[in-house]
């Protein structure tokens, strides 16, 4: 399993890493990338527990997963099924198993205050957090898609979906985004990943 393990964490990471799997006895299955989610976890039949991360090339997002996913099998174990996924005993339990890990040895400087931030709260998906998830996508492996808060607004983008949208104004934390063929309004977060059209 450590071997397994090794290319997608820290690598000041992977002992505790490795102690945390063993302590609460993971199944770890890595598996190719979906759209919905990064990662989750499951009770097994036999009682077992079995945790499953995409394969990604980014090892500080990775390791949060993981540590997200242990932190739901250590909370329903500690206080039981009935409580919210994510709710106040899942967030006190990730905060916890989290804190050896936020070290400038595992993570970088430039990610340390935000990480420091978000776990003051920490929310169901890192991605909902729009400071840190544009900082750790610098940490993403290759070419990436422009992201909505680069483009100059007025510029058209397009989603994967097909859609195209022009690009407004920033309102509070998101960017309002008219859809050409509707003329209907969305709200995007500005880490959102398109791919540009034009400059105008």
């Amino acid at each position: 399993m450590e071997a397994a393990l090794e290319p997608y964490v820290p690598a000041r990471a992977l002992a505790p890493c490795m102690d945390l799997i063993r302590a609460h006895g993971v199944h770890l299955k890595i598996v190719r990338s979906r759209q919905t989610r990064h990662g989750d976890y499951r009770r097994l039949p036999g009682g077992g527990h079995q945790i499953t991360v995409n394969a990604m090339g980014n090892p500080y997002r990775f390791l949060m997963t993981l540590v997200h996913e242990i932190a739901h099998l250590v909370a329903f174990e500690r206080y039981g099924h009935g409580i919210k996924p994510h709710g106040r005993e899942w967030k006190h339990t990730f905060q916890h198993l989290m804190l050896p890990f936020l070290r400038p040895d595992i993570f970088p400087d430039r990610l340390l205050p935000l990480l420091a931030a978000h776990f003051r709260n920490p929310r169901a998906s890192s991605s909902t957090d729009s400071a840190l998830a544009v900082a750790l996508k610098v940490y993403d492996p290759g070419d990436r898609p422009p992201l909505v808060y680069e483009l100059p607004e007025g510029c058209l983008f397009r989603l994967g979906n097909g859609q195209v949208f022009r690009k407004g104004p920033r309102q509070i934390k998101r960017y309002r985004c008219m859809e050409v063929a509707t003329g209907k309004l969305y709200l995007f977060q500005p880490h959102a990943e398109v791919e540009l059209l034009s400059e105008t």
